[in-house]
C-alpha cells in the first residue's frame, strides 16, 4: 500500500505541477523590507493543487517599480531581476508540458515522477520567490542620548578645541544589495521581514558612527552651528564610516541625513563666544571701541548713582582710568600706527639681452661668431654701424636719423628672405617667389 500510495502521489503532484504559474507582488508597504512573492489563483483556475513551494519552468513572475526579485532554490538565490516588467522563469528544475519542447518535457516529467517517488510521492524540493523592498525608505529619527565629542577649529582665532554636541534628526537608506540583505539578514522568512526587526541596530550603529563623522566634518572647517548646511557632506562621510557594517556586510547605504538641530552645552557655548570676543580685542582698533563703550555705560551708570553722588562716582572713574594701563586714545593711536600690508609690487620687466642669439641658443653673442659653437653670425642679424655706435638694417639710423653710409649695397629678399650668394649682384628675380630686386630689398 506504501508503495502504491507514493507512486500515486507522485504522479498527481507532477501533473498538478504542469501549470505555469504567475507570481506578483502587491505595492510593498514602506515598514516592509522583505516579502514573499504570492501565486495568483482566481475562482476559474485549474491550477489549484499545485505544491506552494514549486515554481514550473516557464512561469511568469511580475516585478515592479522599487522592487527586486529574488528565486530561491533549496535555500539558494539562483536567479534576480531588478527591471521593472515582466520576467520568465525558464531555467527551473520543475518541467511543464506547457513551455518548451513537448518531446523533452515529457521525458523531464517521467523523470520528475521518478524522483518524487523516490521522496514518498513528495516533491523533496523547494523553490519561492522573494521581493525586495529598494525603494528609498524615510522617515528614521535619530537623536543622541548623550552628548557627542565635536572638534571645533577656528583658524582666524587659533581655537582648537573639543566640545560635545546633542544633534537631532531623519535619515533615510536604501538596499542596494538585495542578495547581501536576503543571504545575511533577512534569510528565507516563511511570509515577510519588517523594519522594526533592524531599525533600533541600524540606529544604534548610526549614532556610534557620528563620532568619527563628526571628527572628518570638523577636519573640513565645519563649525558645528553650520552642520545643518553641510548634510550632504555628512552622509558621505557616514557612509564611509559604516562602508563596511552596512555596504559591504548587508547591502545597504545612507541615501539622506537631515539634522533638524545641533546644541553644544551652554559652558562651551559661552566658553566660545569669549575666546571669539578676546580675540577680536587683539586690534588695537577694536579694543579702544570696546574700552570707549565700557567707559560710555561706566559714565551713564555714575551719572545715576544718587546715593554716592555723580561727583564721586565720576571722580572714582578718573581713578580707575588713570591706574594703569593704556587708555582709548592710546589705543586708537596705536592701531593708526599699525602698518598696513604694502600692496605687491609689480615685477620688474626683464631685461633685454644685449647682442645676436645662435641656431645652438647661445645669447648675448657680439661678435661675428658664436662664442659657445663657433658658428658665424646669421646673414639677417649683419646691419651696418651708424657713427653714434648703433647698428641698424635700414636706411637711416634708428638713434640719430644719419643715412646709411653710401657703399655697395646689399640684397635680400623682402617677401621670402632668400639671399643670393654674392649679395652685391643679385638676380633680377628671387627664384623663391619671383618677386623683382629693387631698392626695398636692400640691407
Amino acid at each position: 500500500m506504501g508503495l502504491l500510495k507514493a507512486g500515486i502521489g507522485a504522479l498527481s503532484g507532477v501533473l498538478a505541477d504542469q501549470w505555469r504559474e504567475y507570481f506578483y507582488c502587491e505595492a510593498i508597504p514602506v515598514e516592509i523590507l522583505v516579502t514573499k512573492g504570492q501565486k495568483r489563483t482566481s475562482g476559474r483556475s485549474s491550477n489549484t493543487k499545485g505544491e506552494e513551494n514549486i515554481i514550473s519552468n516557464g512561469s511568469i513572475i511580475a516585478v515592479n517599480d522599487g522592487q527586486c526579485m529574488l528565486i530561491v532554490e533549496q535555500g539558494k538565490v539562483v536567479d534576480l531581476c531588478a527591471e521593472p516588467g515582466e520576467y520568465v522563469y525558464d531555467m527551473s528544475t520543475e518541467p511543464s508540458i506547457f513551455y518548451g519542447k513537448l518531446g523533452e518535457n515529457l521525458v523531464a516529467t517521467l523523470k520528475a515522477i521518478g524522483r518524487r517517488f523516490t521522496f514518498g510521492g513528495d516533491t523533496g524540493k523547494d523553490q519561492r520567490v522573494y521581493y525586495v523592498n529598494t525603494k528609498e525608505l524615510i522617515g528614521n529619527k535619530y537623536g543622541t542620548p548623550s552628548p557627542v565629542p565635536f572638534r571645533v577649529v577656528d583658524q582666524n582665532i587659533g581655537l582648537d578645541i573639543d566640545i560635545a554636541i546633542r544633534c537631532f534628526g531623519e535619515y533615510s537608506y536604501r538596499i542596494v544589495n538585495p542578495i547581501l540583505f536576503y543571504t545575511n539578514v533577512s534569510g528565507n522568512v516563511s511570509d515577510r521581514y519588517t523594519r522594526d526587526q533592524i531599525d533600533g541596530q541600524l540606529k544604534s550603529e548610526l549614532l556610534t558612527a557620528l563620532q568619527p563623522a563628526f571628527a572628518k566634518i570638523s577636519e573640513m572647517g565645519i563649525r558645528y552651528s553650520a552642520l545643518p548646511g553641510h548634510t550632504t557632506e555628512l552622509a558621505d562621510v557616514l557612509n564611509d564610516v559604516l562602508s563596511e557594517k552596512w555596504g559591504e556586510l548587508r547591502g545597504i547605504e545612507i541615501v539622506s541625513f537631515g539634522v533638524s538641530s545641533v546644541k553644544a552645552s551652554e559652558e562651551d557655548e559661552a566658553m566660545i563666544k569669549e575666546l571669539q570676543r578676546n580675540a577680536a580685542l587683539r586690534n588695537p582698533t577694536m579694543a579702544a571701541a570696546h574700552l570707549v563703550g565700557a567707559q560710555a555705560a561706566a559714565m551713564q551708570s555714575a551719572a545715576a548713582n544718587e546715593s554716592a553722588g555723580p561727583a564721586m562716582a565720576f571722580m572714582g572713574l578718573n581713578m580707575a582710568g588713570n591706574a594703569g594701563g593704556a587708555n582709548a586714545s592710546q589705543l586708537f593711536a596705536m592701531g593708526q600706527q599699525a602698518p598696513a600690508a604694502a600692496p605687491a609690487a609689480p615685477a620688474a620687466p626683464a631685461a633685454p639681452v644685449a647682442g645676436w642669439t645662435c641656431k645652438c641658443g647661445a645669447t648675448g653673442n657680439t661678435g661675428k661668431f658664436c662664442a659657445e659653437c663657433g658658428s658665424p653670425k646669421p646673414a639677417d642679424e649683419n646691419g651696418w654701424t651708424c657713427k653714434c655706435g648703433a647698428v641698424n638694417k635700414g636706411k637711416f639710423c634708428s638713434e640719430c636719423g644719419s643715412p646709411k653710409p653710401a657703399g655697395t649695397p646689399k640684397y635680400k629678399c623682402d617677401k621670402c628672405g632668400w639671399e643670393p650668394e654674392d649679395p652685391a649682384n643679385p638676380p633680377k628675380f628671387c627664384p623663391e617667389c619671383g618677386d623683382p630686386f629693387n631698392d626695398g630689398d636692400i640691407q
